[in-house]
């Protein structure tokens, strides 16, 4: 099927937005406007478009691996990737103030649950859309978005019972994206089955680092970007190996070799770690060095909205 390149180009152009938005999810807060413009125009160009090319093109270095490293819609590029340096930008810029002295609830779980159900939808068209046409292969990953999701969903909130909690909306919500993540490199890479058990464990890692793991750490990462999205990056581009296996109902051929296959996957995960890591790293050294990375005390503390941008979110 020929894709006309400016439609290529627009595709890809949102894999490229969505990944540098993610990173922000773990900086929110504290992080200056200008800081975040010159990190994001450094950190895609030596970050995100190299992993791109390693996984997604013809010629690149994991696309090449033997065997290749499986990544249908973005585990590596976009999720391990964005989780991974935004645990960089928050030690770097260290905890917003009051962190674990003030409660910091969503301010608005309603508007949580509204952009959860869009990020569902448009998330269908990120995996069902990597197969680069209608066919089998497109429906495949659309159902897999459907009951990944939907078992991150159950398994986070279960957890979160397990934990001595109650199941909440934002733990639903937080789930949700869990599956979403984990689902995301193994869309195409997975029968249905696998691609329920895989957003379940995914759920199950992520929301114990999340509510048991975090609350001991001095790391604010505000939106979890690294709790969920590197983790369950992590956890799902390891576990594609798994979901191809045809016992799983996976579209691997009767002779799938595992034991490669996750090696690959692997290296796949540590490249993309390293990569991420010491290239944010050098993006955050160059916004402080310019223009600086964090608002002053006085614009903390009366709100990023008012003090960066000049205007409230709110009128009322």
């Amino acid at each position: 099927v020929v894709i006309p390149e400016y439609v290529f180009i627009a595709f890809q152009m949102t894999f490229a937005a969505i990944t540098v938005s993610l990173v922000v999810g773990g900086l929110v807060e504290r992080m200056k406007f200008a800081g975040l413009m010159v990190f994001a125009l450094i950190w895609l160009t030596i970050v995100y478009f190299p992993i791109a090319h390693m996984v997604w093109a013809g010629n690149g270095l994991l696309f090449n691996w033997q065997p290749a490293a499986l990544d249908f819609a973005g585990g590596t590029v976009v999720h391990i990737n964005a989780g991974i340096s935004a645990l960089v930008g928050a030690i770097i810029i260290g905890p917003r103030l009051g962190y674990k002295k003030e409660i910091m609830a969503p301010h608005s779980l309603v508007m949580t649950l509204i952009g959860t159900g869009l990020l569902w939808v448009g998330w269908f068209g990120f995996n069902a859309g990597s197969a680069l046409e209608a066919n089998g292969s497109a429906a495949l990953a659309m159902i897999n978005t459907f009951v990944a999701t939907a078992a991150g969903v159950l398994f986070w909130m279960l957890t979160e019972r397990m934990l001595g909690h109650k199941g909440s909306m934002l733990g639903a919500c937080s789930g949700a994206i869990a599956g979403l993540v984990a689902v995301t490199p193994a869309a195409g890479n997975s029968g249905p089955f696998g691609a329920i058990l895989l957003g379940a464990i995914a759920a199950i890692i992520c929301a114990y680092f999340v509510v048991a793991v975090k609350p001991k750490l001095s790391l604010d990462d505000s939106l979890d970007a690294f709790g969920i999205h590197g983790i369950g990056g992590i956890v799902g581009s390891i576990g594609t190996a798994f979901t191809m296996l045809p016992g799983l109902g996976g579209p691997g051929a009767a002779d799938y070799a595992l034991g490669p296959q996750l090696v690959t996957q692997v290296v796949a995960v540590l490249i993309s770690v390293a990569w991420a890591g010491v290239g944010s790293a050098i993006a955050f050294s160059i916004a402080k060095a310019t223009v600086g990375l964090r608002v002053s005390e006085e614009v903390e503390r009366e709100g990023l909205d008012l003090g960066e941008h000049g205007e409230r979110a709110y009128n009322y």
